[in-house]
């Protein structure tokens, strides 16, 4: 349900000598004179960005660790449920439909659950992908890939993005059991492909979308190690994500949700 596709985000690299690192040290060290809240702050960032592109990312997987539902509180998979999203971004409105498929697929020893995630403008498909989560016995949804597709203009299409753990990519967490706001984490590990990062920042949090008012929502912001940019999402307990919005001003919002 990684909903929002399009999110752009900081180009991130693995040697200290690559021009956009180099960028983002020089211009901290310009700023490092300043003074107030923001010191600390772009320290920090700094910081985050060499820890993630000095640690190998690779992690243990055990089949037997796995349960063959997804049932954490915020991020639930009930095979027949069916979310309705609304987004506008740049002045185009998209629909993006998520269903929890009664399909499933074995990934590094694990029994995944399939989403199906199709995005429309103007009522044509323009993205239609499956993603692949699994919960772990400590309540953590897990990431394990997506195999996307995104149809162009002229019939053609671009499969850029998929992945699959254990292939040409690494599982990441999409939910935590634990929701602490605390340090950011991998969600999903392609390198060069699908390098997406998360990190929860609010609980208690209210939203009211189409579909319905809510409170107690997880707030989390996620952001690529590829692309510049930031997105923040509120997931509902019992829900999931109910919405989406970005720096851009790209808005999606929840306009129904269909239970089996």
């Amino acid at each position: 349900m990684k909903i929002s596709r399009h999110i752009t985000n900081l180009r991130h690299h693995e040697a200290p000598t690559d021009p956009i690192v180099f960028f983002r040290i020089t211009r901290a060290q310009a700023i490092l004179g300043r003074k107030g809240p923001w010191l600390s702050l772009l320290i920090a960032v700094v910081a985050a960005t060499f820890v993630f592109a000095a640690e190998p990312y690779k992690p243990a997987i055990d089949p037997a660790n796995f349960q063959s539902t997804v049932d954490n509180p915020y991020f639930p998979l009930v095979p027949g449920t069916v979310w309705n999203y609304v987004e506008k971004a740049g002045g185009v409105t998209s629909e993006n439909e998520v269903t929890v498929t009664h399909e499933t697929k074995m990934i590094m020893g694990v029994k995944c659950v399939v989403v199906h995630d199709v995005v429309k403008e103007k009522g044509r498909i323009k993205e239609d992908t499956r993603d692949w989560y699994a919960q772990d016995k400590q309540g953590r949804v897990w990431y394990f890939g997506e195999a996307t597709k995104e149809f162009k203009e002229g019939g053609a299409t671009d499969t850029k993005g998929s992945w699959e753990g254990g292939v040409n990519g690494q599982p990441g967490i999409i939910m935590q059991a634990d929701l602490t706001p605390g340090k950011p984490y991998r969600q999903e590990y392609s390198p060069n492909n699908a390098e997406d990062m998360g990190q929860i920042v609010a609980l208690n949090e209210s939203v009211t979308v189409p579909a319905g008012s809510f409170k107690d929502c997880v707030k989390t912001k996620d952001w690529s190690m590829l692309e510049s940019g930031n997105e923040y999402k509120w997931y509902a307990k019992g829900v999931g994500v109910v919405q989406a919005k970005t720096g851009k001003g790209e808005l999606e919002t929840l306009v129904s949700i269909t239970r089996p």
